[in-house]
């Protein structure tokens, strides 16, 4: 099996969703990852998500899809023996990740000068909203807040509509795979110096570099971007989107072998012999009547035959589907985005993401499933030392 990171413990003090991801990736790259909560509480993610009977349970489907392969400790951190605890579980570690907002782990006694002190070798990641520096570095913030302020909003809808929101939460997911990238980057570089290794992941940064080819064209070209719609960002008229008899198509056809290949699959090889559209120059100067004759050849046929019609060609092309539509079709089976495992009292199929690449063609999923509160507390403890007169004692004090 595929598990690079074998050997490696995580401390994973992260809750809801760009830092319990992060800590997911390296748990399915085979990392031990300790997922340290508050006891009786937990994970707010816990009890949020779409079936109510397990939010009730503490294992809402917020909660459940980013911490299988996981081991989750019960500590309070707010008291001293079980920051003394934290402490012995940081020495023996390897990554350390946090997403509170910047000075809140420091309140609680954990800031990387104290981790690094404790473990010179330790990756300690920070994840934040706007990062650890900089005049904005003390604002919380959740995934929609970073849309509406990185100006990905205002890339999104049209004039009549005004910004849009992206509908999932892309920046926050992200973010975590960004996190996954540094702290798997930082295990190299501390295996080659020996030293710590402290990171600055911000989910601003990521939205930012989510639109690099934006940023650069604004800050080097002095281009502003403006609402796009379903349009492509070539503004090529032979691309974009294209309504049909039953729903939309998603067309790119951005260069002239494209517009050629394009043409000649629709069966209107004529529209070559156009002046107006002969070459790529012409097509530009009478963009609007080349997008009308396009509009009204696709009208006359569905998106989906279109999209058959198209790929013969070599064209790129879509119909716009429901998430149900593309999970249903055999290319989401082969490509297995999801495996299921089994949860429960009561066993269900709980269905939970994979590794987001192919491992010498097999699928790198889950096999251990997202772990109760605490459920492993015992067990974690009884490896630093501690008796069962002690865990019982802990219990009783709501150290643990």
């Amino acid at each position: 099996m595929f598990q690079p990171l074998a050997g490696i413990r995580v401390i994973d003090l992260t809750q809801v969703l760009a830092g319990p991801y992060a800590a997911y990736q390296l748990g399915l790259m085979g990392a031990e990852v300790l997922k340290i909560e508050t006891p009786g509480t937990g994970d707010w993610s816990r009890t949020n998500g779409v079936l109510p009977e397990l939010n009730a349970e503490g294992m809402g489907l917020a909660y459940l899809t980013q911490n299988a392969n996981k081991k989750s400790v019960t500590l309070n951190l707010k008291s001293e023996e079980g920051l003394a605890i934290m402490k012995r579980l940081i020495k023996g570690a390897d990554v350390f990740i946090e997403n509170f907002r910047p000075g809140a782990v420091a309140r609680l006694g954990l800031p990387f000068e104290v981790v690094h002190e404790i473990n010179s070798r330790i990756v300690y990641c920070s994840i934040s909203a706007f990062g650890q520096d900089g005049e904005l570095s003390h604002r919380p913030a959740y995934d929609h807040v970073i849309q509406g302020m990185s100006g990905i909003m205002k890339t999104t809808g049209t004039l009549d509509t005004g910004p849009q929101k992206v509908g999932a939460p892309y920046v926050d997911y992200a973010t975590g795979l960004n996190a996954a990238f540094a702290i798997v980057s930082a295990l190299h570089e501390t295996k080659r110096t020996g030293k710590a290794v402290h990171l600055d992941v911000a989910m601003l940064d990521t939205s930012m570099l989510l639109m690099a080819s934006l940023v650069t064209s604004h800050l080097t070209g002095g281009w502003s971007p403006q609402p796009s719609g379903n349009e492509a960002w070539s503004q090529s008229p032979s691309s974009g989107a294209f309504e049909t008899k039953d729903g939309l198509l998603m067309v790119a056809a951005n260069n002239d072998k494209q517009f050629r290949a394009l043409c000649v699959g629709l069966g209107r090889a004529d529209i070559l012999e156009d002046e107006r559209w002969s070459n790529p120059g012409s097509r530009r100067e009478n963009a609007g009547a080349l997008r009308t004759e396009l509009v009204s050849i696709f009208r006359s046929g569905s998106a989906l035959k279109w999209e058959e019609t198209l790929d013969a060609a070599g064209v790129p092309a879509a119909k716009v589907r429901s998430l149900d539509e593309t999970l249903a079709e055999s290319h989401a089976r082969t490509r297995a985005f999801t495996q299921t495992l089994q949860w429960g009292r009561e066993p269900r199929d709980i269905h939970l993401p994979t590794l987001g690449f192919k491992v010498d063609r097999e699928v790198i999923a889950p096999g251990i499933a997202p772990p109760e509160l605490g459920a492993d507390t015992h067990a974690v403890l009884t490896e630093l030392g501690y008796s069962e007169e002690d865990l019982c004692r802990l219990t009783a004090e709501a150290i643990i």
